[in-house]
């Protein structure tokens, strides 16, 4: 090796000095709700300045949100015909994909060796906002928001814990009466891995979510048994406490803490998960801004809205799933992308509108984050509060 080579290999680069840069940090730490999880930790435990993990803290963009939407569309939404516009795919619509031998390689390569051709979205794309970013015809509700937005792309991270989990763990509730963690799915069904969508991972059992249905009885077997007083049950609950805590003492495992705490959680619930979903107080006008007078985006509608409610009632991050299964309410749309797009964008396109237009008016928008993402890598979108924030 030459001396020239050895200089170079010691001369530090760029990236090193500077660190990864703010979408490197954003995916690599399950965009970015990891490290904030891990950096309010270790504020509050005055961590930061004596471990070599000081350095996170620095690099964490300093916002003021304190809670999270999290919008999750089931399925995985076509990029190419939603948020990402590829007037190049869309040129050769119809032309034999082209051969690239230095790119595919494997499976890729095997299934280019097939008559396939590309295929261009069907919908328009056009600018909006001062931003110019393209959407597709399929959003003009969420078009007017546009400016409000942030394009990210992301990955997954299967087996990990979901971001509300992360959140839970690492800021809590701000509510006692309610957990920190929310989830409202599709009221048609459950979405394909069930619960594990928003399970804890290898977090502590305590950190995943509290599935509420939308409507009805906001938990199953939450209402207190007739004839069984509040004194009565409170007696009741601090028994099982005290059998769970000793046999925790003899063997401690996550699972049986996360037990006593739901307890605990499901006594003050009773009194607070109703009126939580008991949206007949909401005036004509606000059902109208998330389309509950509409059939076709009443059901997400109402789950929006009580995102919002949960929003001002403390609640840390509200997970909303859109899609069940694989089928037609799913957004797995290989076989006709088309009408599949079309229908579950008319499902979804107004009531998030509604809900970034009703968080700004009532002034809750900056310190709240919302997220619109799929189970694919690119059309991850992220709103974040004002740069100036």
């Amino acid at each position: 090796m030459t001396g020239d080579d050895k200089m170079k290999r010691s001369r530090p680069s760029l990236r090193h000095v500077l660190g990864p840069s703010r979408r490197e940090l954003l995916a690599g730490a399950l965009n970015g709700f990891g490290a904030l999880a891990l950096g309010q930790i270790m504020a509050s435990e005055n961590l930061g300045a004596n471990t070599s993990l000081g350095h996170v803290n620095a690099l964490l963009p300093q916002r003021k949100a304190k809670n999270c939407i999290f919008l999750f569309m089931a399925g995985g939404v076509s990029q190419m015909d939603s948020l990402e516009y590829k007037p190049v795919l869309n040129a050769m619509h119809g032309k034999r994909i082209p051969q690239v031998p230095h790119i595919a390689a494997g499976e890729l390569q095997g299934k280019l060796t097939f008559p396939h051709v590309c295929v261009g979205s069907p919908f328009r794309f056009q600018r909006y906002g001062h931003s110019g970013r393209y959407l597709s015809e399929l959003f003009p509700n969420l078009a007017h928001h546009v400016d409000d937005l942030a394009f990210i792309h992301g990955s997954t991270f299967p087996g990990s814990p979901s971001v509300g989990a992360w959140i839970q763990f690492g800021l809590g509730s701000e509510n006692e009466n309610l957990p920190g963690y929310v989830v409202i799915q599709d009221p048609r069904g459950a979405p394909t891995n069930g619960a594990a969508v928003w399970g804890n991972g290898y977090l502590p059992a305590a950190q995943q979510g509290i599935l509420l249905r939308p409507s009805g009885t906001p938990i199953i077997d939450l209402a207190r048994p007739q004839g069984v007083t509040a004194e009565q049950q409170r007696l009741e609950f601090d028994a099982i406490a005290w059998l769970n805590r000793r046999e925790l003492q003899e063997s401690p495992n996550s699972e049986l803490e996360a037990r006593i705490a739901a307890y605990e959680m499901a006594f003050r619930l009773q009194t607070a998960a109703p009126e939580l979903v008991d949206i007949e107080g909401e005036t004509e006008q606000t059902k109208r801004l998330y389309g509950l007078n509409n059939p076709h985006t009443a059901d997400f509608g109402r789950q929006c809205l009580l995102a919002r409610r949960m929003v001002e009632r403390g609640v840390r991050h509200t997970l909303l799933v859109h899609g069940v299964q694989i089928g037609t309410h799913s957004w797995d749309d290989h076989g006709d992308v088309k009408s599949g797009m079309m229908r579950h964008c008319r499902e979804v396109d107004l009531p998030v509108a509604g809900l970034l237009a009703d968080l700004k008016q009532r002034g809750l928008l900056d310190e709240t984050l919302v997220v619109w993402s799929s189970e694919i890598r690119d059309g991850i979108l992220m709103r974040f509060p004002p740069r100036s924030s």
